[in-house]
């Protein structure tokens, strides 16, 4: 079901009430948890609300994808069981021999799906540095049919125009050639490959709280939910938004006929989150701001990369496109290696884990960690390099972290 697009309220108020209408039965202001497997029906095929089967569709899912919709500005928007179901549900959109042209920064494990997964399955990659527009228009094919990025990126933070990567997108609208053969009528709504190629922005890093891609030309948004829309490092889930129709029936057949979907427990979980997504984002970037500049004097520190300092290269830019900066940091200890890994084994506060976006402090080393998929050359030449430290600043007390990571430096 479509939902609505953006009211004129405030975001704070759409964390907080969007797809959340007091329980009608009994008055419940939080939206219940509805632990069912199927529904029944009053007669064959007769069902209500297009409930027929959990997998399908699940009161708590909708409100939660209702709220997910209103926070991006979307019309549609779908929850899944991660952020990798997500955009295994785009990519199936795409057919053998389709080109994608992938942001050269991204999570090890987006970047693991498409090289190992879709690559088997006929899909083609080239990685290009989207911060450089005319080198997206260099790499564009007759038949590309997605471009993807992550802005700001992981983990190297880079700050891609999302309006100028759609202009190159819509440029090449019509020099797309007939894609993966005709179309199939026995399909459904998959039988009729994409004509031209579509923009799609992993928005994990900023939140909707930060910027709103759809709002700036991409035609669908995706979140890993276990980052800052579920902030406390509990569940795992994933989301997809857009505002074009023709697209949200295909990402609901492919979601269905797939089955990713979350469960109950998690969409609810999902839902106490977002209520206060915008006070936690907030302090993530208050805190992360001043543990920069902190960072940025600090004697044992190479370089630090924050979209927030002016030493950014793309700090305009992130001015521009952005609410704040974010809550990540990362990173290079003078030194190299051992001087990071010891800084990694001593900090207290920060704990050293993979993810991020959680209200506690998470501190990890890309290369050894989270990039290990990437492989080492690729890593060399996006500057991950062996010193290169990755932090998800939580929402403490900042004089406590800063003490914190003083101390494992020393």
């Amino acid at each position: 079901m479509p939902h609505e697009p953006h009211a004129p309220l405030g975001f704070a108020t759409h964390c907080i009430h969007a797809g959340q209408a007091p329980d009608p039965s009994t008055g419940a202001i939080m939206t219940p948890v509805y632990m069912t497997s199927t529904y029944v029906q009053s007669s064959p095929g007769v069902f209500k609300d297009g409930y027929d089967y959990a997998r399908s569709k699940n009161p708590t899912r909708t409100a939660l994808e209702a709220n997910f919709a209103a926070l991006e500005g979307a019309t549609h928007a779908f929850a899944f069981s991660s952020g990798l179901a997500a955009m295994d549900c785009v990519l199936h959109q795409l057919r053998a021999g389709d080109h994608v042209v992938l942001s050269d920064d991204v999570y090890g494990g987006s970047f693991r799906q498409l090289d190992k997964v879709f690559r088997h399955l006929g899909l083609e990659t080239t990685r290009v540095d989207m911060t450089d527009l005319p080198a997206i228009e260099r790499a564009m094919r007759p038949s590309t049919r997605a471009v993807w990025l992550e802005t700001p990126s992981n983990p190297m933070l880079k700050v891609i125009d999302i309006a100028g990567v759609r202009r190159i997108v819509d440029a090449w609208a019509g020099k797309a050639t007939p894609s993966g053969g005709a179309r199939d009528t026995t399909l459904g709504p998959l039988g009729t490959p994409l004509d031209a190629p579509i923009l799609i922005v992993d928005n994990t890093f900023a939140s909707p709280y930060l910027q709103t891609p759809l709002a700036l030309g991409a035609h669908v948004v995706l979140h890993s939910c276990t980052k800052y829309l579920g902030g406390h490092s509990d569940v795992v889930a994933g989301a997809l938004m857009t505002r074009d129709a023709i697209l949200a029936e295909r990402l609901k057949f492919t979601q269905n006929a797939v089955g990713a979907v979350p469960g109950a427990m998690d969409c609810f979980m999902l839902l106490r989150s977002t209520k206060t997504l915008h006070v936690r984002m907030q302090r993530h970037c208050e805190n992360a701001a001043t543990i920069a500049a902190w960072l940025a004097q600090h004697p044992k520190v190479e370089k630090v990369i924050y979209p927030g300092l002016p030493s950014h290269p793309q700090h305009a830019l992130a001015r521009k496109q952005m609410r704040a900066f974010g809550g990540m940091i990362s990173v290079v200890i003078k030194g190299g290696l051992e001087p990071s890994r010891r800084m990694l084994e001593r900090v207290r506060l920060f704990s050293l884990a993979e993810s991020l976006g959680g209200v506690e402090s998470l501190i990890e080393h890309p290369a050894i960690m989270t990039h290990a998929s990437i492989p080492p050359d690729a890593r060399a030449a996006l500057g991950i390099a062996d010193g290169l430290i990755r932090l998800s600043v939580g929402i403490e007390d900042v004089n406590d972290l800063i003490a914190d990571l003083d101390t494992a430096m020393k």
